[in-house]
């Protein structure tokens, strides 16, 4: 595992900028490494917010190490003439190799697909049955299943729903990049800028309680444990919440959401 010692502050922008003009005079290994270290905070920033991604089926030390190879890689490929922050460069490069690492490792097998049917059938059910919101004991029972293979497979189904909202805020979408007599990509930034005009829109037309994991998962950086906290419910509920909202999502947002 590649590690660099984080006990540099956070750099200014002005620091950040007099170090890029002293790397390209020179490309020398130790002034880009005194970049990623005073730039560690995107990293962090990074895995924190994508943990419940990759939780439970990727190594956070991993996705650590990807995030740092991407941040060096970023150091390489910033073009400091462009009228663009470095942070705001680098950020967008880390978080897409995360979900690119992500991607690479996940399978999401049918067993899991087939849960998420199966997950809204049983909590129909006994909401019917039972009149109230039923516990993850009572729909592990229904589904026969244990517990911990209910949570397991809720957090991987919303997991793979989480993919393909992050690849609809991200792909594609490059800062710094240019056309060939220089200009930068106007056409490529409006089009950017109505996709997430859509993707409000979007939110907007959720249930209040999609909404509601929408908002707090994405926007307040909340974990699924912390939402469940708030909504009052359990923690399964909330990523079979996120799954439903990601699909309704999906498929009011497909035009703009490249497969892979």
């Amino acid at each position: 595992m590649y590690t660099v010692n984080t006990a540099s502050e956070k750099a200014s922008p002005e620091e950040i900028t007099a170090l890029f003009e002293k790397y390209a005079q020179k490309r020398d290994n130790s002034v880009r490494n005194e970049i990623v270290m005073r730039s560690m905070h995107i990293v962090k920033y990074a895995v924190l917010s994508t943990r419940n991604m990759f939780r439970g089926y990727a190594d956070e030390d991993d996705i650590y190490n990807e995030a740092v190879l991407a941040l060096m890689s970023s150091v390489d490929t910033f073009n400091t003439e462009k009228n663009v922050k470095f942070d705001t460069y680098a950020s967008i490069k880390v978080r897409g190799a995360i979900i690119d690492y992500i991607r690479r490792e996940d399978s999401t097998p049918r067993s899991v697909r087939r849960f998420a049917k199966d997950y809204d059938k049983a909590f129909s059910e006994l909401y019917t049955q039972l009149g109230r919101e039923p516990s993850r004991e009572e729909i592990a029972e229904r589904l026969g299943i244990t517990v911990d293979k209910l949570d397991s497979f809720a957090a991987r189904s919303a997991a793979s729903h989480t993919l393909s909202f992050e690849e609809l805020v991200f792909d594609g979408f490059d800062p710094a990049a240019e056309t060939e007599d220089g200009c930068y990509e106007t056409e490529k930034r409006l089009m950017e800028e109505e996709k997430r005009q859509q993707l409000v829109s979007a939110i907007q037309k959720l249930k209040d309680k999609e909404r509601t994991v929408v908002t707090l998962y994405y926007y307040e950086k909340l974990k699924y444990s912390e939402i469940a906290a708030v909504m009052d419910v359990s923690e399964s509920r909330v990523c079979q919440i996120h799954s439903r909202a990601m699909e309704k999502m999906k498929d009011m947002l497909s035009e703009y959401i490249i497969d892979n």
